[in-house]
């Protein structure tokens, strides 16, 4: 999202002048599919988190651009609000060991990232929605001074022609207005990327969609938005609705929203680009200097730099990623549904959830999405976001199903079958996959822990701000210790 932009005005000539571009761009993509131009031999995975910063008192910390000059490491980046930043993991296969490397490397860096941030004043968090944040932090000024920022912002409030609305009804209600896009600042993910082949994607993207509502249900950890306990997973209601560039008429129109998780199962990578160009209006019609046939036919690797950036402006909670590493082109699924946190060992185990069962599904003789409407899916999608752990899914086979019973009986030993067929050490198989079991065992996540333990505290006389920030400050030791949460001591 903070890809650097220049251009801040566009014109009409400007928007036909893309809209040209990037219906070459996509025939030059289609060309590049069909000759098999991409790289896909050693299947790489990479993993990107968000982070909250918030100062002494538990409230979030504006300042983001000290916090990343004290850590001064490349790996750390900005996010869209002064009190998010993000690091992203260099890309690496998975096999033997793996999983036990990254959560060394990825504890290391966070650890001197925070000791570093301390010195700017503030502290990081892994957590899915900021509990103590306010609606009076969420203003305009909190977003992070970057050109793309501001521009999205206006763009999305052209679009729209009015303020929006934020409706959620959750075990509370919240109805907010604001005329900026900063509330989906409080949105801070976990996002898994797995590089396939042409041949394999449209497998595994279909696959990523049907385990997305369990992922949810399994980590959830934003269960609380403005002081209110909404959805287990507040983060799919805010996001979805915080960029809406659709006024109420254009939605009752059935014009498809920007924040998206799709209509149908696809057949082609190319599907999914395809329907961005022919479903969203460009919010950043900006255009380079190179043509993108002429680049091919030389022999050479197209950017499609209109293709790539119109595509981060439509939110897929599966997205297809097109890039060129090293003169290389290569696909990407980009699984974007988890929240930050609690802890890296519990990212850790969502990750090994989500590889080996998405490989395990994606390769299976009988497709699972042959046997399940996309419907369906996409209901199992947002009832595991409102109930978390203790939502219900329709399965194939199994009909509707508590989510911990399916994942115990079914999705665990697949997941386990895919994490063998990448080469994963059975050690650190067994040790994720176990974090797992024992979420579904203990039905405890984030969310339910946060909400517990949030109560707890209400109930010996706090009210609910001082409860929140209590809560989140029993959180932080616990996820600094790098205890999974299904460990976490209730209410303590």
């Amino acid at each position: 999202m903070g890809e650097k932009v220049d251009q801040t005005d566009f014109t009409r000539e400007d928007r036909t002048r893309y809209r040209q571009k990037i219906r070459r761009s996509l025939d030059v993509f289609a060309t590049m599919l069909r000759e098999a131009r991409f790289e896909f031999e050693r299947p790489l995975t990479g993993m990107e988190i968000e982070l909250n910063l918030i100062d002494g008192n538990a409230d979030p910390a504006m300042r983001n651009a000290e916090v990343l000059g004290a850590i001064a490491d490349p790996d750390f980046q900005t996010e869209l609000g002064q009190f998010n930043i993000e690091i992203n993991l260099p890309p690496r296969r998975l096999a033997g060991d793996d999983f036990a490397e990254l959560e060394r490397g990825l504890r290391a860096s966070l650890n001197q990232a925070e000791r570093r941030a301390r010195a700017a004043g503030a502290h990081m968090v892994t957590i899915g929605i900021l509990p103590t944040l306010r609606r009076e932090h969420l203003t305009g000024e909190a977003l992070t001074v970057n050109p793309r920022y501001q521009l999205l912002n206006e763009q999305i409030f052209a679009a729209r022609g009015e303020d929006l609305d934020i409706r959620i009804d959750g075990v509370d209600r919240l109805a907010v207005t604001t005329d900026t896009i900063a509330p989906e600042a409080a949105c801070t993910s976990t996002q898994f990327h797995l590089q396939v082949s042409p041949a394999q994607f449209a497998a595994y993207w279909n696959a990523s969609q049907i385990v997305s509502g369990v992922q949810l249900a399994l980590g959830a950890n934003s269960p609380l938005l403005f002081g209110r306990e909404l959805w287990r997973e507040t983060r799919i209601p805010l996001f979805e609705q915080a960029t809406d560039t659709r006024s109420e008429e254009i939605r009752a129109q059935g014009v498809r929203p920007r924040v998206w998780f799709g209509e149908r199962w696809i057949t082609s990578v190319f599907d999914l680009f395809e329907e961005n160009v022919r479903y969203f209006p460009a919010l950043l019609p900006i255009c380079d200097v190179h043509d993108p046939a002429e680049i091919l036919e030389r022999g050479e690797i197209p950017e499609l730099s209109e293709l790539r950036l119109h595509n981060g402006t439509v939110y897929r909670w599966n997205r297809p990623i097109y890039a060129v590493v090293n003169g290389r082109p290569h696909l990407r699924v980009e699984n974007r549904v988890l929240p930050a946190g609690p802890t890296v060992a519990d990212t850790m185990a969502n990750a090994a959830f989500y590889y080996g069962l998405v490989r395990c599904i994606a390769e299976a003789e009988r497709p699972l999405w042959t046997q399940m409407s996309f419907r369906a899916a996409e209901e199992n999608f947002h009832n595991c976001a409102r109930h978390g752990i203790d939502a219900s899914v329709f399965w194939p086979g199994h009909g509707t199903v508590p989510v911990t019973e399916l994942v115990l009986r079914r999705l665990l030993p697949q997941a386990a079958e895919g994490l063998d067929l990448w080469g994963v050490s059975p050690a650190q198989r067994d040790r994720l996959l176990g974090i797992i079991e024992q979420r579904c065992l203990r039905h405890r996540n984030g969310a339910s822990w946060q909400v517990e333990t949030l109560h707890e505290i209400e109930a010996q006389g706090a009210d609910r701000q001082r409860a929140l920030h209590e809560m989140l400050r029993r959180y932080l030791p616990l996820m600094h210790d790098n205890i999974p949460v299904h460990e976490w001591p209730p209410g303590k």
